[in-house]
């Protein structure tokens, strides 16, 4: 039988040559399989977050961050999102007179020059005889914002929610509230949950929860207001009950959706895109922290990306923070931008009125992250932090 002679100048038969030959190859294309497998999974680099220690979960304090109140309530507000348009931040929010989700709950908005002194807010969108208001997120244009609306079901929320929209060209007279619609010309039956992102090329991408329950679907659109034309993405089912999803694009050009899990993982999950928002990963869970809270995340300029929530690993969201990745996957530096210490005492009783820091939404602005946030569901706050 025949040898064939190593490059270390063993010989072996032929055949054990072809068979060692396919060993190394499948070897080799599982190690690869599986770097690639680990390079695509968002998580958090080993040690850098410490759940057992309540009161900085073992990060150093982000001194840099501004802190503005834009808003002190006597009820329930909840649900902030910032953006910037034509030189001035806006920002808009849920609020009632006492507990979350009540017929009276409307959406107030309120506007700033610098960011740090905020107008008195105004109604942006009242509730209806059935429906009370929630925000769904901002879409900015050149000469257009627009507010993005849910009016869900006061009387029955089995019923759920309907997604409608508001425009301006200057920021103070708005358009009447009118459906948000799919492709095919029908109404969104289902409510947006954080702001839409814009792709390179215009796409925006986004996520509704359709009816029946919560059940979530990205959808994404080529029509440049955002307020028509959505489409439902592939996205098959996986591992825990994924909601309020926030979309970014890594470095690798994929879009990375990290979700709450409902499931009480108090891990986030995570889904990836390839191909600009139409089919999506099967939801899995990270090793990131949550605490089963709504949670932002987003790209920066320089190519990396953060998320800001409260990576506690427990249901308090008495400690906020804001984490750094290079790649958009592995995430290897995290600060503190409020602990428990900071956190003022609730002033009243209501349903809902979780203690801590609630919802953050992020916006990058101006090359900054800008964070909107409820503080005990009593006060709306904005955070400043430049990365």
């Amino acid at each position: 039988m025949q040898n064939v002679k190593l490059n270390c100048g063993i010989e072996i038969p032929i055949i054990r040559y072809w068979v060692y030959l396919v060993i190394v190859s499948l070897a080799f294309l599982t190690l690869c399989c599986r770097r690639g497998q680990e390079s695509s999974v968002p998580r958090m680099a080993e040690g850098v977050i410490d759940t057992g220690d309540s009161l900085s979960l073992g990060l150093r304090r982000l001194e840099s961050a501004q802190w503005t109140e834009v808003y002190r309530s006597e009820g329930y507000v909840n649900n902030a999102v910032i953006t910037r348009f034509k030189g001035r931040y806006y920002c808009m929010w849920q609020q009632s007179e006492r507990d979350e989700d009540t017929p009276d709950t409307h959406i107030l908005c309120s506007s700033s020059a610098d960011g740090t002194s905020w107008d008195g807010p105004k109604v942006l969108v009242p509730p209806t005889e059935d429906h009370f208001a929630s925000p769904g997120g901002w879409i900015q244009r050149v000469d257009t914002l627009t507010a993005l609306v849910n009016y869900i079901s006061s009387t029955d929320r089995s019923e759920g929610g309907k997604a409608f929209y508001v425009s301006s060209a200057d920021g103070t007279s708005w358009s009447a509230p009118a459906p948000v619609r799919m492709s095919d010309g029908s109404p969104v039956e289902g409510i947006f949950e954080q702001d839409p992102l814009t792709l390179p090329g215009g796409r925006i991408v986004g996520a509704v929860h359709f009816q029946p329950g919560t059940r979530l679907s990205p959808v994404y659109t080529d029509d440049p207001s955002g307020v028509r034309g959505w489409k439902e993405a592939g996205f098959p089912e996986g591992e825990g009950s994924p909601l309020e999803p926030s979309q970014y694009i890594a470095g690798d050009g994929k879009i990375v959706m990290l979700m709450r899990d409902q499931n009480s993982s108090f891990v986030k999950l995570f889904s990836v895109s390839g191909d600009r928002g139409e089919t999506w990963s099967a939801p899995e869970r990270t090793n990131i922290p949550d605490s089963r809270s709504k949670q932002c995340t987003g790209t920066l300029p320089d190519g990396r990306t953060f998320w800001v929530g409260n990576p506690t690993g427990s249901k308090s969201r008495r400690a906020l923070a804001v984490a750094f990745s290079e790649d958009g996957y592995l995430y290897t530096d995290a600060c503190l931008l409020a602990g428990p210490e900071d956190l003022p005492e609730r002033r009243k009783e209501g349903r809902y009125k979780t203690r801590g820091y609630n919802y953050p939404k992020a916006a990058v602005l101006g090359g900054d992250v800008w964070i909107a946030l409820s503080v005990n569901k009593e006060d709306i706050r904005v955070i400043w932090v430049k990365p």
